[in-house]
């Protein structure tokens, strides 16, 4: 490592112990504070709970599981089957920006950059790892009673990885890429996360630059009927540049040659269309003539795709940053809502001229459209909560937002159907489920 790398970590433990030192005085001076009945209104101000943070986390919590729960039910709330908005489509988003705005908050008070980093990545391959358990595939026969995944068709990408992915450059960026100017103006706010910003713009110059300009040659795919025929093959005729529709965009191009056809999702968002569904905007039997492509893995979590969603994350910075940096409630709803107009009118304006909103490729206009209604939401939610103190009404979205991850993989991940059907009697069908008149 050297003698520079080790004096820095060195010097960084003593900066580590120095500060829980402090911070543990800091915390014992409070309390005696507390009790003794002095300076209490300036404590809870010093340490009050942002609330209308966990409170969108749980409204988007909300949000995924109705979706999800009720999409099957209600085709027009699910995910769009590609291009257009729906309300499904603002999850991932919301969850997104939330990672961001929450960052800017971890990160405004650094006592070793080392340590930091070191925490963000570790936390990062926890959530990376945990994806790859719950969406991997592992629990594919919840009903059945049977888990297991092949390893050469578990599935790399899905929602907690790319909020792994997401977070980590953006704690990255937020540790090491922020200079030490005084922030007293919307102007000075943004050249003081310059270099954040550089990133955020060169992420979207690349999406865009592989998205418009990678050529897609034809490529073809395999369907295993069973395991006693062979797999049939299928032939996708693309040989072009700039397309994005299901069959022969560069998103779908790049997951396939990186991360390899089989690794991807194979419920792909696509078969809901009306070339590849009778019931469309709902899953149904293919039409006649049905085009070749409509039974081919896509993954909408893929790696092209994400660089939009790391975007999505340095919006939810750049108003956690506001939120450090200005205290007076006018000023941050006003330095809020300028980039959220400016967002959705400009990702409107690019749908219009032909970027059309699609969330399985997270389209730059998807992108701007999403990440303004996610800063219009948080802007309402911040005003009724922390500016007008409306609490009671929200205080389960509270105490959800605050248990966020735990609600997900118990709702989202099968956790709680395999918990409810795996207890039975006699056999598997009698289980709790249709005890209680919700089973098969």
């Amino acid at each position: 490592m050297g003698s520079h790398g080790y004096e820095l970590i060195k010097n960084c433990n003593e900066e580590e112990k120095v500060h829980s030192f402090y911070a543990r005085n800091k915390d014992i001076e409070m309390a005696m504070d507390i009790s003794d009945q002095k300076n209490s209104t300036l404590s809870n101000n010093m340490n009050r709970r942002l609330v209308s943070l966990d409170v969108f986390r749980g409204l988007t919590v909300a949000l995924m599981i109705l979706v999800d729960d009720a999409g099957g039910i209600i085709p027009e709330i699910n995910h769009s089957p590609w291009n257009g908005l729906t309300l499904a489509d603002y999850v991932m988003p919301f969850f997104l920006f939330i990672v961001g705005v929450s960052l800017a908050l971890t990160y405004k008070k650094l006592p070793c950059r080392v340590f930091a980093s070191r925490k963000a990545i570790f936390r990062a391959l926890k959530l990376f790892a945990l994806g790859l358990f719950l969406q991997g595939g592992f629990f594919h026969g919840v009903n059945d009673l049977t888990y297991g995944v092949d390893i050469k068709r578990i599935r790399l990408m899905g929602i907690l990885q790319r909020i792994a992915v997401a977070y980590l450059l953006t704690a990255l960026c937020e540790i090491w890429l922020k200079c030490d100017d005084t922030v007293h103006s919307g102007s000075s706010l943004l050249w003081k996360y310059r270099y954040q910003g550089f990133v955020a713009l060169f992420l979207t110059c690349i999406y865009l630059c592989l998205l418009y300009g990678l050529y897609v040659p034809d490529w073809e795919y395999q369907i295993l009927i069973d395991y006693f025929s062979a797999p049939k093959i299928y032939s996708v005729k693309c040989g072009v540049r700039a397309n994005t529709g299901p069959a022969c965009n560069a998103v779908g191009m790049i997951d396939r040659e990186i991360l390899g056809i089989q690794h991807l999702y194979r419920r792909a968002v696509y078969t809901r269309t009306h070339e590849c569904s009778i019931n469309s905007p709902d899953y149904g039997p293919l039409p006649p003539n049905a085009p070749p492509w409509c039974q081919a893995p896509f993954d909408p979590e893929g790696l092209l795709s994400s660089m939009m969603a790391i975007v999505t994350c340095f919006v939810g910075l750049h108003y956690g940053h506001i939120l450090v940096h200005f205290k007076d409630h006018r000023a941050r709803i006003l330095y809020w809502m300028i980039p959220t107009f400016c967002l959705v009118v400009f990702g409107l304006a690019l749908d219009l001229f032909g970027m059309h909103i699609n969330k399985a490729l997270y389209t730059f206009s998807y992108m701007c459209v999403t990440a303004g209604a996610a800063g219009i939401l948080f802007v309402g939610i911040y005003f009724m909560v922390d500016v007008c103190r409306y609490c009671r009404v929200t205080i389960i979205m509270e105490w959800i937002g605050r248990h966020a991850l735990m609600i997900y993989i118990l709702a989202a991940c099968n956790i709680l159907p395999i918990i409810l059907q795996g207890f039975y009697s006699g056999k598997p069908r009698n289980n709790i489920l249709k005890l209680i008149g919700i089973g098969k």
